[in-house]
């Protein structure tokens, strides 16, 4: 990509590069008061660098919290730092559970009727 560009300093082509090397990093946020706004959650993680999102999980029928949530941390390592500054920690009065997020698994969606296996049978009547 930089070929086509003689005039770009090494300097700048290092600083380009750097610049797409560093990644997010999105931690659980597990055992949050369910009075916990996300704005408080967002200033109390920015303790630990810049935070990218915030999420709270709630109810989709009653909309409240869930209790957990997700903090995307714009540094992987100030995500770590997060990780150890903040994991059992109170918090709203209740102790924090912080650790990095899983990737989402797949569902399987059967459209609300449980799938057969192509062995079972079915009664004739």
């Amino acid at each position: 990509i930089f070929s086509q560009f003689s005039a770009v300093t090494d300097e700048a082509k290092k600083a380009i590069k750097e610049s797409f090397i560093i990644m997010s990093m999105r931690l659980h946020v597990g055992g949050l008061a369910f009075a916990t706004t996300e704005q408080e959650l967002e200033e109390y993680f920015a303790a630990c660098g810049k935070v990218a999102s915030v999420a709270i999980i709630k109810d989709k029928y009653s909309g409240r919290s869930k209790g957990f949530g997700f903090v995307e941390m714009e540094d992987e390592d100030k995500g770590q730092d997060a990780i150890d500054q903040l994991n059992g920690k109170e918090f709203g009065g209740r102790t924090l559970t912080v650790g990095q997020a899983r990737p989402r698994e797949e569902r399987r969606s059967s459209g609300g009727r449980r799938q057969r296996s192509d062995d079972s049978f079915r009664r004739v009547y």
